[in-house]
């Protein structure tokens, strides 16, 4: 009988272990570079968000430590730093003052990124993460 079990056990192990082979292959051929990717807000602070042409952008710029974005129709931009550690610091960031609908998620976006301590990443996923606790998801833009 414990012989059984441990080839049942070592079969579920085996299924297990090539099932993760799998979603590795896939976040590997379809992850993108943090900077340098036009990222897509498409969930901020636990709600879904409408992924809409222009809107609730992000890009990092690899170059100097900028970054540059859209709101709900204003143009954000500022510094940021990380590391190999996925360690992440953004701002301080600002913004041109128009005024629009969506004005309050557009405060809350530009909350959730000032707030930001580390990131992480998903084949085309990017999660902003503030201690520990999601803050955003922005899918890569093709």
């Amino acid at each position: 009988m414990k012989t059984l079990y441990k080839i049942a056990l070592l079969a579920a192990l085996t299924a297990l272990l090539a099932g993760c082979c799998a979603c590795r292959s896939y976040q590997k051929r379809t992850r993108r570079p943090l900077a340098g990717t036009q990222w897509q807000l498409i969930q901020l602070n636990g709600r879904t968000v409408a992924a809409e042409e222009g809107r609730y952008t992000l890009t990092l710029l690899e170059a100097d430590g900028q970054l540059s974005g859209t709101g709900a129709c204003n143009r954000i931009f500022g510094s940021y730093t990380a590391d190999e550690k996925r360690a992440l610091k953004i701002g301080p960031l600002a913004s041109t003052r128009m005024a629009c609908p969506g004005l309050e998620t557009e405060r809350e976006f530009v909350a959730a990124l000032e707030s930001a301590t580390h990131y992480d990443m998903d084949g085309p996923m990017l999660l902003l993460l503030c201690d520990g606790e999601l803050r955003a998801v922005f899918q890569a833009k093709p």
